[in-house]
């Protein structure tokens, strides 16, 4: 994947301030590969061993914290450059799109639905519109499920912005009192986001007319596949094999790696929203 590198405008950084976390005990390489499983599955892992995260007040931007790396910078380029490309494509695709920005931190941070820490995962929070991120995710999502590449970790953002979508268009108020399940309005609104970060990728593989404008994107050859292997690595059903559970379709949440799969592909092939009507497919 290429990009080009802007003026991080399409980022709250939070880094330098973000709470401590404490975890029971528990090493890093725990809490992150807790905070993989608790974003594909909505199951908060960590909290099971008695994860209690101090936020006591909103924490505010800035900046780099002091023991950052040129590598986790460069990631903040890149989820900088995807997050301004995603937000084009989406303006251009409906009315009265309203940006907004990804929220960068380490451990636990306080959001407008209320403290977050590393075993939330990325998410986005609709009372604020914002998108939060703790870059430590992007390790784990390539070293133990098996999907590398910037693209899988661009896949992974534009997903949350298709949950921005939703948001300004109303959609996930149709989640709102829903249960968990194969067939639940849960599953359908998740496999919807991983149809509108398609519908982004489409667009990302047009290349914006061959134009490196700041902040936009152009795929590569094998960053498609290298978002499929994304989608299929944290499938409902894959998350709870490697957990050692038993695959419970009436606790799915987010779909199976096929359904995944299937509608990021969808929206990757089309390159249009309607084309992402999972409610009708999904439940019942």
């Amino acid at each position: 994947m290429r990009w080009s590198t802007g003026d991080r405008g399409n980022i709250e950084d939070r880094r330098g301030s973000s709470m401590p976390l404490r975890a029971g005990g528990l090493g890093l390489g725990g809490v992150v590969v807790l905070l993989v499983l608790s974003w594909a599955t909505g199951t908060d892992f960590l909290s099971m061993i008695d994860s209690t995260p101090s936020v006591d007040a909103p924490t505010t931007a800035s900046g780099p914290p002091p023991d950052t790396t040129p590598a986790e910078e460069r990631m903040v380029d890149m989820v900088d450059a995807v997050a301004a490309d995603t937000q084009a494509t989406w303006a251009r695709l409906m009315d009265r799109y309203q940006r907004t920005r990804v929220v960068l931190f380490r451990n636990a941070t306080q959001t407008g639905c209320g403290p977050a820490d590393a075993s939330t995962g990325p998410f986005y929070c609709p009372a604020d519109h914002l998108v939060y991120l703790d870059l430590s995710f992007f390790e784990e999502l390539s070293r133990r499920f098996g999907a590398p590449g910037e693209f899988a970790q661009a896949y992974v953002v534009a997903h949350e912005f298709g949950h921005h979508v939703q948001n300004l268009l109303g959609t996930d108020q149709r989640v709102r009192g829903s249960r968990s399940g194969a067939n639940s309005a849960s599953v359908a609104l998740e496999l919807q986001a991983d149809c509108y970060a398609g519908v982004w990728g489409h667009a990302a593989s047009k290349g914006g007319g061959g134009s490196m404008q700041a902040g936009r994107v152009q795929l590569e050859p094998g960053d498609t596949e290298a978002a499929l292997r994304a989608a299929a690595s944290i499938g409902d059903d894959r998350i709870q094999k490697m957990s050692g559970r038993r695959v419970s379709p009436e606790s799915f949440t987010h779909g199976t790696s096929a359904q995944r799969v299937e509608w990021f592909k969808r929206g990757m092939d089309s390159g249009n929203p309607n084309s992402c009507d999972t409610f009708s497919a999904v439940t019942n």
